[in-house]
């Protein structure tokens, strides 16, 4: 996908990624440099990735989600993202049109890629993204949705399911865009640190 070790992007790369985000070609440039420096071989691990997530939330513990986040965006599988997989993350992570988003949160959500996403599944990124969230800040949350159990459930809930049931990529789509309580509830708003970080390192 694109020459990952030269310092400059190729043409095909650029417009591919020009059309499928709301990154401009002096930005993709900017991000490009930013990507090589911290990551030379052209390519992000696994543990890196979890690196630069552990340092946006020093209060709580993002392990999990950050593999469950890395899994969704490593399209091919080879435990490393190249310089397009990360900017599509990004993308989706920090923006995204509604559609996309969804699309990749039923990815993410779809923990073993078979297509479908189980109780099982939804308990354990709902837990992931609780791990994220400091103990000061559970406090302040509804009694119905103040623990991994009960927010999974009320997910669960929602689209009707029985224990052993399954929700397929169309129903869960429709359904998050059908209820936006649904949405915040699936979803990990990342923080204003985040945001104001990203921004540095475009400067």
């Amino acid at each position: 996908m694109g020459n990952s070790k030269s310092g400059a992007l190729s043409k095909e790369l650029l417009e591919d990624l020009k059309s499928n985000t709301k990154y401009n070609e002096a930005e993709l440039c900017v991000w490009y440099q930013s990507f090589l420096k911290e990551c030379p071989t052209g390519r992000i691990t696994k543990e890196q990735f979890e690196g630069i997530y552990a340092s946006f939330f020093p209060n709580a513990d993002p392990t999990e989600y950050a593999r469950h986040v890395f899994r969704s965006f490593d399209t091919n599988a080879d435990g490393q993202l190249d310089f397009k997989e990360y900017i599509v993350a990004l993308h989706l992570t920090s923006g995204g049109k509604t559609l996309q988003k969804l699309e990749w949160a039923f990815a993410l959500y779809d923990v073993d890629g078979n297509g479908t996403i189980s109780k099982n599944e939804i308990q354990e990124i709902v837990k992931s993204i609780f791990n994220m969230i400091p103990e000061e800040d559970q406090k302040d949350l509804p009694e119905d949705e103040n623990t991994p159990d009960k927010r999974a459930e009320k997910v669960w809930d929602f689209f009707g399911k029985k224990e052993d049931d399954k929700i397929a990529e169309r129903e869960f789509i429709q359904g998050v865009m059908d209820n936006k309580d649904i949405l915040r509830l699936i979803q990990y708003d990342e923080p204003q640190k985040i945001k104001d970080k990203l921004k540095e390192k475009k400067q």
